[in-house]
């Protein structure tokens, strides 16, 4: 079995849990804003925006899942395509996650809930 370096390995599992608080906090507010102000013309563009944040978290967690599984299921070395990818998906996650926190930190204040 192949296997990310233990560096990779950290990185990737940190990367995931910062997707998964990012899932929760943006489905936390996505109810907090629909019970508080219902769907309305102003709620619904930003609880579509909430959706969206939730999604690409999802795909980013998913990505780096079926990534972890690929290594698993290959002999050593691990493919230099696959070597790639991984450093792609890692290096536009961690750009990522700071505009996806900063959105929810902005929705949260602008509709004033905690």
């Amino acid at each position: 079995m192949a296997k990310f370096s233990p560096e990779t390995a950290q990185t990737i599992w940190d990367l995931q849990h910062q997707l998964l608080e990012i899932i929760d906090s943006s489905s936390v507010l996505e109810l907090s804003l629909f019970d508080a102000f219902g769907e309305t013309e102003d709620t619904i563009p930003v609880l579509d925006e909430l959706q969206s944040i939730a999604q690409q978290s999802i795909d980013r967690f998913s990505r780096f899942s079926s990534l972890q599984i690929r290594v698993a299921n290959n002999q050593p070395p691990i493919p230099p395509d696959i070597i790639d990818v991984v450093n792609r998906s890692i290096q536009t996650t961690e750009q990522k996650i700071p505009a996806l926190k900063r959105s929810i930190q902005e929705i949260t204040q602008e509709w004033r809930l905690s």
